[in-house]
């Protein structure tokens, strides 16, 4: 029961900070892993020590399903030069330049833990950048980029921790750990992805109860993880490509009921899940501390505060490296340079540097580094790597979420109308699909639908506006005076209670469908 309490707690006051974070405009995990960090100082606060594999599995999975879901393969196609630099060069500096800072200061750290630690806080967070980044408005290009160097990057990362923390441990790889190469991880996670994907989109159209469907979405997610993670593949990438095969399947097979049901569930258990991820985040403070008892601690902070300091530098100074040598290339090239090629403007380049959240995936890396508590070797310095590591996450989280939303107006960075456009051009080719269905027909049916796609039509080009405002405004008029009736009807006993949640419920649907004919 305590623990229960205190899980609600938790939440109800991770739902606080996240109306006082949108009320002083920050992103949310910022302020939920200040709190969680403020919480773990508290002498009374309780000490939750997040398991690695359950962490991953519960918190990542879903919320990289979600994220996936929504990607653009077309942005991924268009940026891969971008994505290519983040995902496998960044990666592979900040490893370097985080072993290189901790052999420094600790010389006796031999250099495959240096790596592992290196390894574990390269890989800006899944969960961590989709959260910050929905709450902050940037140019498509640039979210596109991030968005989706933030779905693929675990992939090399975790590759390189997986080789050096072996080498730490000094253990022999079996065939399968041998086999777990990159082409190997990045061939058989896109192959399980979408062969996952397929499995599961037929069975759930198999199923039109609403329920069941989603309980089953949720089941495939997580069985999919742990199935990765056994197998040893990247359950990033398998989840990724999962997702994006899936939300093609979705569209075109799903019924609209499931789909709005699905997103409705989906969308208020990502909320859940960052909220008590980054509050945890935070509270992982508590028991590192304690793990490292009455050492000495200023030589400790001292050592995660360079590995902070490292992992942020040397993102932040790779993206404004590759965005010079993309200018010089662009020079040299002129006109014959690929538009896949263009080089970003610095300041884009300067605020990607900065968009370097970490999270759970990072948390996980390190608190998965063997305690000897098994009765087998225990991982060399690992309370001093576990510290570095959460360090990076609640430092990152706090410094970059931060001063984020202030760095973007210093730098001038407006969002562009690119989604805007494709938003209208869209509605207005799906209407002309809509009225070309229709034919040579002239009957009443035809007739009435070719008028009320024609005026949905007149609507997204923009013509008319005044028109369509007082038709909203009569619309909620109308709406309001259903609501009332009907609630009159029930306090009259004229209808049972069941009745009057089925008719509500066809009222609300009514309100939904106005509320998206506004955008047409």
């Amino acid at each position: 029961m305590t623990v229960l309490l205190w899980t609600l707690s938790l939440l109800f006051a991770a739902i606080i900070l996240g109306a006082v974070a949108r009320r002083i405009k920050i992103p949310s995990p910022s302020l939920f892993a200040l709190g969680g960090v403020l919480l773990a100082l508290w002498p009374h606060s309780p000490r939750f020590s997040i398991q690695p594999d359950l962490a991953l599995a519960l918190f990542v999975a879903p919320i990289l399903m979600s994220a996936g879901f929504e990607a653009s393969l077309r942005d991924l196609r268009e940026n891969w030069v971008a994505l290519v630099s983040l995902i496998f060069v960044a990666v592979s500096i900040t490893t370097a330049g985080v072993a290189i800072v901790a052999r420094w200061m600790v010389p006796s750290m031999p250099w495959a833990v240096a790596i592992t630690l290196g390894a574990a806080v390269s890989p800006p967070d899944a969960a961590a950048a989709t959260a910050v980044l929905n709450e902050v408005r940037l140019p498509h290009r640039l979210l596109a980029v991030l968005e989706g160097e933030s779905l693929l990057n675990d992939a090399s990362a975790l590759l390189i921790y997986r080789m050096a923390m072996g080498a730490a441990l000094a253990q022999t790889h079996n065939p399968l750990a041998e086999l777990s190469s990159l082409a190997l991880v990045l061939i058989g996670s896109v192959a399980l992805g979408a062969v996952f994907a397929v499995l599961l989109g037929n069975l759930l159209n198999r199923f039109s109860h609403v329920p069941s469907s989603i309980a089953l979405q949720f089941i495939g997610v997580l069985g999919m993880w742990i199935l990765a993670d056994k197998i040893e593949l990247s359950g990033v990438l398998v989840t990724v490509v999962a997702a994006i095969v899936l939300s093609r399947r979705a569209a075109l097979v799903m019924p609209a009921a499931m789909r709005v049901s699905s997103r409705a569930v989906w969308d208020t258990a990502v909320f859940i899940l960052n909220a008590l991820a980054f509050v945890l985040v935070g509270l992982q403070l508590g028991p590192t501390l304690d793990r490292l008892g009455s050492g000495p601690h200023p030589r400790y902070f001292a050592f995660a505060l360079a590995t902070l300091a490292t992992v942020i530098v040397t993102r932040v100074g790779w993206t404004v490296f590759f965005n010079l040598v993309m200018s010089t290339a662009a020079r040299v090239l002129g006109p014959r340079l690929p538009r896949q090629l263009a080089p970003p403007s610095m300041k884009r380049s300067i605020l990607a540097g900065w968009c370097g959240m970490r999270g759970i995936v990072t948390l996980g890396a390190v608190l998965a580094l063997p305690n000897g508590s098994g009765g087998g070797p225990a991982f060399p310095y690992r309370d001093l790597v576990v510290l570095a590591a959460v360090t990076v996450v609640i430092g990152t989280l706090i410094i970059q979420g931060f001063t984020l939303r202030p760095l973007v107006a210093m730098l001038g960075m407006v969002e562009d109308e690119h989604e805007d456009d494709e938003l209208a051009n869209g509605r207005m080719a799906m209407l002309q699909a809509a009225l070309h269905s229709l034919g040579s027909a002239d009957d009443g049916a035809a007739a009435y639908l070719r008028e009320e796609f024609s005026d949905l039509l007149g609507r997204a080009d923009g013509s008319r506006k005044s028109f369509w405002d007082e038709e909203a405004v009569l619309r909620r008029s109308a709406r309001t005076a259903a609501r009332n009736a009907l609630n009159e009807l029930r306090r009259s006993g004229g209808i049972g209670e069941a009745a009057f949640q089925k008719l509500l419920a066809e009222l609300d649907v009514i309100e939904l469908e106005s509320e998206a004919r506004s955008g047409w």
